[in-house]
């Protein structure tokens, strides 16, 4: 047993076991803890990727150790146990999802094949192969005709056309006489799995199997003949699903698919009830309670209630690389826990995160539950294949702090609201009995309010009072700054032309002011030309010539040379000058 680096967790968590080249490479989804020997202890059964390529299995453990391995023919998409039948010792069974097949494992021995039925072959492939079969046609002229019907028929082509058409010229004739004497199959391949209880909600109770594939469709399997009980079709693949409920009485099954959208099936449809958008892709996907928790791609984890009505929204440090349930029965407490790309391990109820665990490497997946004899273990493998076991303290307890900016936690709290008054009743009476005509008085002070503030809005434009011109060979835009504490002001002009790529020229600006209060030495001065973009500081001096203590406004004007109206005006308020008071 290895040692770790501090969790940083607050103590609530005990570093059973961790083995850093384990060789452990798998997902979430194919991870499951069962008591496969019926003698109380429960083992880890996962299956390994291994190389991608090769090197498949499937692995039980044994508390730190080892205990057994199987072959995969094909990369595991999923594992569950389950129980598929009500014999003695209870004992249940594995199912792996692994291509267009189901391999079923009882007492860790090979037992049931379940392959999906074919799907339906276009008719003009067939036909093209025939003609390949016959030495009618040659392979680049078969590799023409599957690329037409590639693009136009509505029906995908089979795996053996599009595996040729991803051939060099070189290896078709090859690859044309292995196959064409060999029946046309089109099959669909699983891609996600999970188990429904048939008629009870007991523990041990007989579960079914319910499968989403790549063909868009859901089923559910009878535990015990594998026959297809129910088929349902849903807008897109299916990626990940949870199932609740049992199959005699109602069931309820949320799936989420490629297309970003989460559905929602039920037992009396075989379409989808409800539809959740979302504004990212899904990459996990936990039922806590009767709301269901989403960890998206854009770093966000989202709640949503069953009917697809969105709860909260929380903001995370890093993207999510795997998600799982956190349910503990003893305690009567669910939650789920994250697996971040910082090396991270957060645990969330609703948007309140309670503790955060950090691990040596990224995690790749994540499971909880007894392991063993100890009900609370976390389980987890990292990306380099390590494999980390971790207990929770009996004595651990999780406060809800919300972290997440926003109103606090305590004003969600009903207030002590104060019984009805008299006054109270009586105006709600008065608005009861008058509500017309206090709605027509207010949808008139309303409509006068609107007419004057378009008047006004109309006669600023008509004049050129705003500060940015309304003319669209002109676009220009102003502000002014003044400086000084007097009785000289210095008075900056920033002129922008805020036009795309058209210069304006032939500008100058005059001043209006009162004579007897102020004096400039060039009340009219002429603009450059103006390049788009760039803003143009026009300066000049004011002189305060009153010692009266008093300010007026300096008006503004930018007019184009041959036009009595300004094409924008500034009104400055000037500020009281100190100097001459202090004189």
């Amino acid at each position: 047993m290895s040692s770790m680096e501090p969790s940083g967790d607050g103590g609530k968590w005990l570093d059973a076991h961790y083995d850093p080249v384990a060789g452990l490479y798998t997902f979430s989804s194919c991870v499951d803890l069962a008591d496969l020997s019926g003698d109380g202890e429960s083992r880890l059964v996962l299956g390994d990727l291994g190389s991608g390529s090769s090197g498949m299995k499937l692995k039980v453990y044994r508390g730190t150790a080892l205990m057994s391995e199987s072959t995969l023919l094909d990369l595991p998409a999923g594992l569950v146990a389950f129980f598929m039948d009500l014999h003695e010792p209870r004992i249940p069974a594995v199912a792996v999802a692994s291509g267009p097949c189901i391999y079923v494992y009882k007492n860790m021995r090979p037992y049931y094949k379940f392959t999906l039925p074919g799907l339906e072959v276009n008719t003009l492939e067939q036909d093209v192969w025939q003609q390949v079969r016959e030495g009618q046609i040659d392979p680049l002229t078969l590799k023409e005709m599957l690329e037409s019907i590639r693009k136009k028929a509505d029906t995908p082509l089979s795996v053996r056309s599009l595996r040729f058409l991803s051939l060099e010229p070189d290896e078709m004739e090859e690859f044309v006489q292995l196959q064409k004497q060999q029946p046309i199959k089109r099959q669909t391949v699983i891609t996600c799995i999970g188990t429904l209880k048939k008629s009870t909600a007991d523990e041990d109770g007989v579960s079914c199997l319910v499968i989403g594939t790549e063909c868009s469709d859901v089923y559910i399997l009878d535990p015990e003949a594998f026959i297809i009980l129910t088929k349902m079709s849903l807008p897109a693949a299916p990626t990940m699903m949870d199932v609740t409920g049992q199959y005699d009485v109602e069931f309820r099954i949320t799936v989420a698919c490629r297309n970003g959208n989460i559905y929602i099936l039920r037992r009396e449809s075989d379409k989808p009830k409800y539809c959740v958008e979302l504004s990212s892709h899904p990459v996990g996907l936990v039922r806590v309670g009767k709301n269901m928790v989403v960890g998206c791609t854009d770093e966000s984890l989202q709640g949503f209630t069953q009917k697809g009505k969105k709860l909260w929204r929380v903001e995370l440090p890093a993207p999510i690389t795997t998600m799982a349930s956190m349910d503990l029965p003893t305690k009567g407490f669910q939650a789920v826990l994250l697996g971040l790309a910082n090396c991270e391990v957060h645990l969330y109820r609703d948007k309140n995160l309670l503790s955060t665990i950090k691990t040596p490497d990224v995690v790749s997946s994540i499971c909880f539950g007894r392991y063993g004899r100890e009900d609370g273990t976390l389980i987890m493998t990292t990306k380099g294949g390590g494999l980390m076991v971790k207990i929770l303290k009996r004595t651990a307890a999780f406060e809800d702090r919300d972290n997440a900016p926003g109103p606090p936690l305590a004003q969600s709290i009903r207030l002590n609201v104060p019984k009805k008054t008299k006054l109270y009743v009586d105006q709600t009476l008065r608005e009861r009995e008058n509500g017309l005509a206090m709605h027509r008085a207010f949808q008139m002070d309303l409509s006068r309010l609107r007419l004057a503030a378009a008047k006004a809005y109309v006669k600023a434009l008509e004049s050129s009072l705003t500060p940015m011109s309304s003319s669209l060979t002109e676009p220009l835009k102003m502000n002014a700054v003044v400086q000084g504490l007097g009785p000289s002001f210095k008075l900056t002009l920033n002129v922008q032309n805020t036009a795309a790529c058209r210069p304006v020229m032939n500008l100058a600006i005059s001043f209006l002011y009162d004579e007897g209060l102020y004096r400039m030495k060039n009340p009219y001065m002429r603009i450059p030309l103006l390049v788009p973009g760039l803003i143009y500081p026009v300066e000049t001096f004011v002189e305060c010539t009153s010692d009266k203590g008093i300010s007026d406004i300096i008006k503004v004007f930018v007019l184009h040379e041959g036009r009595s109206s300004p094409l924008l005006t500034a009104h400055i308020n000037m500020p009281i000058s100190e100097g001459l008071m202090l004189n």
